[in-house]
């Protein structure tokens, strides 16, 4: 048989998803030396020591079995007390489920309440696995752009007008991937109103909820009315530097974890012991370090925008996350050129903003999950490059 005869035998909805632009610009960049990489979100700092330490404590004590599908009790008890932190009470046993990082999930999640045909509203710029997931579920992504001139806020009138009978559910991140947009209490009430007037679930990703700077999170089950409707997901790969941990969590209400643990059992049966166990470690002690990464981070965006600033490229201010989401349209190259010629003329990796949906067309994202030193020298670099194309 030839290859394109192969092809036939591949599911049509995978063989319409294109592979993730960001990992296209990072395999480019992994080729070529002495390239700065503002693309990839990931932490540069390590886990911490006494994270890593209980793993290897773990280790010698032999825990090298299986879990629960739901995952360790202890975990379960410290991610509801985190919960409950937050405002908003889950029971350990019925209401927690332990994943394979938010990835798993995020994917539970679709699965266990998308019906063929049903419509999920998702605000974008948005993660790059929000439209293909609700895809595979065999789900409808309709998609909100948002812009830099309302900060990249959903609105209460815009989701309004977006409802159809088929809509089932929304898909929430905030703080904000790739933005770093984030929303107050007041914006998400708005929010809420409408998905318990048109009877909407709701999937909350709050992977970046420790990494706010401006205001205080707000945790959307935490909302009147809205515990029940929503499935909350979260992690440890962003505040704790734990992204080759694998290991996120849901909670919601025990049908909607019921549902996802049916699938989880039967394809992933359970997340990791040893990370498990220095998760615990993470909840129970992981405050201080957290906190100092987190301080390193805002000292970060500030010498982004500052230095962005200086340069001449406009950048809405980010509230949260790790990721600037600075303006390029005005140089006259679409995102993607924008991207690959500062890739190859000045060695810095970005990532175009149209790979994140409507309303990044004309944007690029740049982490700042990186040295003072290498953003230093990244934008000094992407200074250089605007002059060469005559924008500065």
């Amino acid at each position: 048989m030839t290859a394109r005869q192969w092809s036939d035998y591949i599911n049509p909805v995978v063989k319409s998803i294109p592979p993730s632009g960001i990992r296209r610009f990072f395999d480019l960049a992994a080729e070529m030396k002495g390239v700065i990489s503002l693309g990839v979100g990931e932490p540069d700092f390590v886990t911490p020591w006494h994270i890593r330490e209980a793993c290897i404590y773990s280790l010698h004590q032999g825990h090298t079995a299986y879990t629960s599908n739901h995952g360790l009790p202890e975990l379960r008890e410290e991610i509801a007390k985190y919960l409950a932190r937050k405002g908003v009470q889950y029971h350990p046993g019925r209401e927690i489920l332990v994943t394979v990082g938010v990835s798993e999930a995020l994917d539970l999640a679709l699965r266990a309440i998308i019906c063929p045909g049903d419509e999920v509203i998702i605000p974008t710029p948005c993660y790059v696995s929000y439209m293909p997931g609700t895809l595979m579920a065999g789900g409808v992504p309709v998609t909100v752009a948002t812009s830099m001139d309302e900060g990249f806020r959903l609105t209460a009138e815009k989701l309004e007008a977006t409802i159809t009978p088929k809509t089932k559910a929304l898909l929430l991140c905030f703080p904000n991937n790739p933005t770093g947009a984030v929303m107050d209490r007041e914006e998400l009430l708005k929010i809420a109103q409408v998905v318990e007037q048109h009877d909407l679930l709701v999937i909350s990703d709050e992977i970046y909820d420790q990494l706010t700077y401006t205001g205080e999170h707000t945790c959307f089950a935490s909302l009147p009315g809205m515990r029940d409707r929503t499935i909350l997901l979260n992690g440890f790969s962003k505040a704790y530097a734990m992204t080759g941990w694998r290991l996120g969590y849901a909670a919601a209400h025990g049908d909607f974890i019921a549902a996802m643990t049916k699938i989880h059992q039967y394809t992933m049966l359970c997340a990791p012991i040893t990370a498990q166990m220095s998760a615990i470690e993470a909840l129970r002690y992981g405050e201080t370090a957290m906190r100092k990464m987190v301080e390193q981070y805002n000292r970060r965006r500030r010498l982004v925008l500052h230095g962005f600033k200086e340069i001449g490229l406009p950048c809405f201010e980010p509230g949260g996350a790790f990721y600037a989401f600075p303006y390029i349209g005005d140089t006259g190259l679409t995102a993607e050129e924008f991207a690959e010629q500062l890739l190859k003329e000045e060695k810095v990796a970005v990532i175009p903003g149209d790979v994140f949906g409507p309303g990044g067309e004309q944007c690029i994202r740049c982490s700042y999950a990186s040295s003072v030193e290498d953003l230093t020298t990244a934008i000094k670099r992407m200074g250089r490059f605007l002059k060469k194309i005559g924008k500065h």
